[in-house]
């Protein structure tokens, strides 16, 4: 793609309510705040700080449960403060609404965590009180201790939760898209709030959820969230294809960001989509300097506080493998786990060297998200992305509010002249903002979605 045919990327701000999120330790920096994450301000700041700089949204991560143990117990966790306590996101959503206009704010939400009717209704009213800004990160939670959590004997099966998430958002989509037509709230003074012929109930039965109806909420701008997904998995990609409207990914390289989009494009064209219809995000984090020795100085600076630790815990502890009472100067090859052995020996072939110890894994791995250079550099590589089909960035913080401004001081001037990065909103939703150069929407998901098909479809319902 030559530079003046390139379109902008997306750019997200990568975060969650809890003190350390991905790149463990750095919290202990002088200049980190996200160890303020229980108060209100540093995201509201932070909200308005990134809709100056014309971000297109907010991501929120979250989880259920604590990874698994790490050297035998889940001590570490609390330690580091490695995602416990974390508060949920979806809370915060109107008071960020509040404080901004255009930006998008999107939270994640588990299939196991909530019941579908419930979660419709909270998606509804946060919709309304943004003014069709928010998006819906669908997950189905791989922590075993996140479904003991919700009264499961364990981890649901990998294939089974995909199978869960179908009719989970099945109901979802019926209550959001079939539940109301456009001209049923009336709110006439003189006669009807509403039209009871255009509410309908929906009489939903499956395996898993018998749902009447009808959804308690009218229709809001976007009557749906934006659909998020992250899954990378052969069912991850499948439900991607068909429901995301964008996907989050963590890829090593172009190269291995290529594979995803392309399969995940492929089949969505299988399913009567568009392949503009769904966009790619890389999880990636940056290190900027005015010149290359002082983005080497900036990135030595901040590996400092990389908790070694930390990093295996999160990596493999959500992998389902615990390193026993390892070292992390022990090679990868060396260790002795009961489960977990494939996933091992694919992670062992991951890093170079022939023979990793457990901190070469951390650190290489934490390195592979991570572009440190001047802005002309990371420029030119994340146009290597977009290449590769990425249509946004999902930006991982070192710390909180700094990592934000270094990219929008020192790496948006450059984006911004390379025509990478926007510099004003587009009007409506945050689906029009998102897809405005790329497919058509007037604020709700387009006809070739699935979720399209439950529009009307409720008319002749028992009543």
């Amino acid at each position: 793609m030559s530079a003046g045919n390139r379109r902008r990327l997306r750019l997200s701000a990568f975060v969650m309510a809890t003190t350390s999120h991905i790149l463990e330790g750095q919290w202990r920096r002088p200049d980190a705040q996200q160890h303020r994450f229980d108060e209100l301000s540093l995201w509201t700041d932070l909200a308005r700080r990134l809709e100056a700089a014309k971000f297109d949204a907010m991501f929120f991560a979250d989880v259920v449960g604590l990874y698994g143990n790490y050297r035998g117990n889940w001590d570490i966790f609390a330690t580091e403060g490695l995602q416990i306590p974390s508060h949920d996101p979806s809370v915060m959503i109107s008071a960020l609404g509040a404080v901004t206009e255009h930006l998008g704010l999107a939270w994640t939400s588990s299939v196991i965590q909530e019941h579908p009717f419930t979660f419709a209704r909270r998606a509804a009213t946060l919709d309304h009180l943004t003014d069709g800004r928010t998006g819906w990160n669908i997950v189905t939670s791989a922590l075993e201790n996140a479904h003991r959590n919700y009264g499961l004997p364990g981890l649901t099966p990998h294939d089974e939760r995909y199978r869960w998430a179908d009719e989970y958002v099945d109901v979802v989509y019926k209550l959001l898209e079939g539940s109301w037509e456009d001209d049923a709230l009336l709110r006439n003074k003189s006669g009807s709030h509403a039209n009871p012929a255009g509410i309908h109930k929906i009489h939903h039965e499956g395996p898993r959820y018998s749902v009447e109806g009808p959804h308690l909420v009218a229709p809001s701008a976007q009557r749906t969230p934006v659909l998020f997904q992250a899954g990378t998995s052969p069912a991850g990609m499948a439900f991607a294809a068909r429901n995301a409207e964008a996907v989050f990914m963590f890829a090593g390289s172009p190269g291995s960001a290529r594979k995803v989009t392309t399969t995940v494009r492929s089949l969505a064209v299988e399913h009567g989509r568009r392949p503009a219809d769904v966009l790619f995000f890389a999880g990636l984090s940056f290190v900027v300097g005015s010149t290359e020795a002082e983005a080497r100085r900036r990135k030595a600076d901040y590996d400092e506080y990389l908790s070694v630790d930390g990093l295996a815990a999160h990596m493999l502890g959500g992998m389902g493998v615990d390193l026993g009472d390892a070292p992390v100067d022990t090679p990868l090859k060396d260790l002795k786990v009961e489960g977990g052995r494939g996933v091992l020996e694919a992670v062992i072939d991951s890093v170079p060297g022939g023979n990793p110890t457990i901190e070469d894994m951390v650190r290489y791995r934490a390195e592979r998200m991570r572009l440190a250079g001047t802005p002309e550099q990371i420029a030119d590589e994340l146009e290597r992305w977009q290449d590769a089909g990425v249509d946004g960035i999902n930006i991982i913080n070192h710390v909180i509010p700094g990592s934000y401004a270094e990219v929008i001081e020192g790496l948006l001037p450059e984006l911004r002249r390379r025509g990478l990065a926007q510099t004003e909103y587009p009007q409506g939703t945050f689906r029009d903002k998102l897809f405005a150069d790329v497919a058509e929407h007037h604020g709700r998901l387009n006809p070739r979605h699935p979720a399209a098909a439950y529009r009307g479809a409720f008319r002749n319902a028992p009543r």
